[in-house]
């Protein structure tokens, strides 16, 4: 799998998951684009099983990237409810990649998120004002 199929993967999966609401201000963001450009980051993406070290498991816990709404909420968009067969080949991936490139699995996952949102911003239409 290349970093491209990954990062393919992983755009498609997380815009499934909009709209999302806030529970806290009731924002709702309606599209992943959305989300990016009125959300603030937090931190690198964690995953759990890179953490863990449990690189074989066949229930992965899976990873989590967090941001701040404007109000102040921290919000995630997480890879639990990803089909158990792509969650395990994306560890997979995680596992061969961050052994290759000599990075954590943050730092790799860091990059991956970094790319999703420069794609998806690209792929926006600006609004009209």
């Amino acid at each position: 799998m290349s970093e491209n199929e990954v990062i393919k993967i992983l755009q498609e999966y997380f815009e499934s998951l909009f709209p999302k609401v806030c529970s806290n201000c009731n924002r709702t963001f309606a599209t992943l684009g959305k989300y990016i450009q009125i959300t603030e980051l937090i931190g690198l993406p964690i995953s759990y099983d890179a953490e863990l070290k449990n690189w074989n498991t066949n229930q992965p816990i899976g990873s989590i990237a967090m941001v701040l709404c404007p109000c102040g909420t921290t919000l995630a968009l997480s890879t639990q409810s990803m089909q158990l067969p792509q969650r395990l080949e994306l560890l997979n991936w995680l596992r061969i990649e961050t052994q290759r490139r000599r990075e954590s699995a943050s730092e790799l996952l860091g990059h991956i998120r970094d790319e999703v949102r420069r794609r998806v911003l690209r792929g926006m239409v600006p609004e009209e004002t």
